[in-house]
């Protein structure tokens, strides 16, 4: 059966390829973005879809109340590395701001509607990276750590009333997402900083991680199977020894 499915995030990655298959499979995914620009040239690239401009941070997820979506799929975020006796409190800031208070945001915007009928579902895209900790990922793994608390309590919450709510946490991808969240330490980390003495070693751990990064295929169509699944794990990790897997590569 045809299900409504609002995307967050979805100008790229995971969330562009989740739209897609969703849509080729009948059903009606209002694709959200965060600028205009992007806005404007998914409506060109991908006219299967109805594209909207929602920048989760600000008064746009006002609007989402009235699409009464059976299906949110919280999937935008940003990323940033970077050691935690240096990285610069403005960007601790900005990644809960989007990550968890405009994950939060959207979703306290969606429940009402799905609470009047009684039944709906929450897939919230969280991280290998909430379920353990790396150096210099720290930023990054605060925020998905605090999603993974978020979407437990809210499962446990919303159960009794019908609506499902449940984690995924990817591994290293191939969306281009973990090459630009590890090159935005090297903006301000600098010879002058408090762990200067680790580069190399900050260096390497970055390295490791961003070997052999997986098809982003996989990811996809498991969120196609979470949409469409009658139940649903709490947590659902992709690869199944994602986590095995990037503590061997990166010795963590």
């Amino acid at each position: 059966m045809p299900k409504t499915v609002i995307v967050t995030g979805a100008a790229s990655g995971f969330g562009l390829g989740a739209s897609l298959a969703l849509a080729d499979r009948g059903h009606h995914v209002i694709a959200t973005t965060e600028t205009t620009e992007q806005t404007e040239r998914l409506r060109i690239d991908a006219p299967a879809l109805r594209v909207e401009r929602v920048d989760i941070t600000t008064d746009d997820v006002d609007q989402v109340a009235g699409w009464d979506a059976d299906v949110l799929i919280n999937n935008a975020g940003v990323g940033q590395t970077g050691p935690m006796a240096d990285v610069p409190l403005d960007r601790v800031r900005r990644l809960f701001e989007v990550n968890v208070f405009g994950t939060l945001a959207i979703t306290q915007k969606v429940l009402p509607g799905m609470l009047k009928r009684g039944s709906g579902r929450v897939i919230i895209v969280s991280s290998i990276g909430g379920l353990k900790c790396f150096p210099t990922f720290g930023p990054y793994n605060m925020t998905k750590h605090a999603l993974e608390a978020m979407g437990k309590t809210l499962r446990l919450e919303l159960e009794p009333q019908g609506i499902d709510v449940t984690l995924l946490n990817p591994g290293p991808y191939g969306t281009g997402f973990n090459d630009r969240m590890v090159d935005s330490m090297w903006e301000w980390f600098n010879d002058e900083s408090l762990q200067a003495a680790s580069k190399a070693m900050f260096s390497e751990m970055h390295a490791a991680a961003l070997i052999d990064q997986l098809d982003p295929a996989e990811v996809v169509a498991k969120i196609v199977g979470l949409t469409e699944a009658d139940q649903t794990e709490q947590n659902n990790i992709v690869p199944a020894d994602g986590v095995e897997s990037l503590q061997e590569s990166t010795g963590y």
